[in-house]
């Protein structure tokens, strides 16, 4: 399960009160913060990190906050010497100390890096992923097909400079014995990027839930992530709005929020209701942190289901 929307709704709230809720039901759950933020951990109220490690006071519950740099080197690591030689080309030398890690786009691949790591060996039940705001979100599932797409060119591109390198080796009579191994090794990532897609557009394993406020910005940035899981073929069938307005309240305030939320809820109830389930949480009158709060959130969360 995928938790998304715009920054600020509540998503890592929502992604914490499932996990829980579905370990409480027998489920080996893991939850994976992908947003860069990590607010997983501040929520839990635990010191979470890069390995995945058990979650305090909650049976069945393990969590992981992904933290590029950590998740690059075991990517490196997880990579052999052949594997690495073969994926080089003759000629160009090492990129050396550039740092993936902080280059543009590297949290949404070093994320997806680890959603093929689950997919290629799943060790749960259950993987709850709490993601970026929306814009990292839409990177993140655009992978697969980026992806695809330049492992095709690449494979096609490596074969015709291994058939050129193989020609020069031969005519300066070096490595005649040597295996050539590249094509292998990106036929073989390009199938897991497959699997990927794939499963992720599997209704019977994958579900995105989108989680919305009823405010203006918020139905817009849902409006575009649902036309974008749509065209990348992602099941969505839940729609959480949070962080609603009690009807009866005194101060002027809070009656003027709950009008003007009363106003979006019309309007989202209108375009939703007919084709997901929208499931309305309540404002909270305290901030969700720590087991117990998460516990009440699930709560309301699954007596709608």
């Amino acid at each position: 399960m995928l938790f998304g929307g715009k920054g600020g709704v509540g998503k890592t709230s929502c992604a914490a009160a499932t996990s829980i809720w579905a370990a409480a039901q027998g489920y080996d759950v893991l939850v994976i913060s992908t947003d860069p933020a990590h607010s997983l951990g501040v929520i839990l109220e635990q010191k979470i990190g890069p390995e995945v490690k058990a979650v305090e006071g909650v049976e069945n519950l393990s969590a992981l906050e992904i933290d590029p740099k950590v998740a690059l080197k075991q990517m490196q690591g997880g990579v052999t010497k052949t594997e690495e030689k073969d994926l080089s080309f003759p000629g160009l030398d090492s990129i050396g100390d550039f740092d993936m890690g902080s280059a543009p786009g590297a949290d949404e691949a070093l994320a997806f890096a680890k959603v093929l790591e689950y997919i290629e060996r799943p060790e749960h039940e259950l993987i709850v992923f709490d993601t970026a705001p929306t814009g990292h979100t839409l990177r993140l599932l655009s992978l697969p097909d980026v992806l695809n797409s330049w492992l095709g060119k690449l494979i096609k591109l490596r074969y015709s400079m291994g058939r050129v390198w193989g020609g020069l080796k031969a005519i300066i009579g070096r490595g005649k014995d040597e295996k050539d191994d590249s094509i292998e090794v990106l036929q073989r990532l390009k199938k897991t990027v497959e699997k990927a897609r794939e499963q992720l557009s599997n209704k019977s394993v994958t579900s995105f839930v989108p989680v919305m406020i009823p405010e203006a910005m918020a139905i817009e940035q849902t409006e575009m992530l649902l036309t974008a899981l749509y065209e990348y073929e992602i099941p969505v069938e839940h729609i959480i709005v949070n962080m609603i307005f009690p009807e009866e309240v005194s101060c002027r305030f809070c009656k003027a929020r709950r009008e003007m939320q009363s106003q979006h809820l019309t309007r989202i109830r209108h375009i939703y209701s007919d084709q997901f389930k929208v499931t309305e949480l309540p404002l909270l009158d305290t901030e969700v942190r720590g087991i117990s709060k998460i516990k009440q959130l699930s709560s309301f969360l699954f007596s709608q289901s």
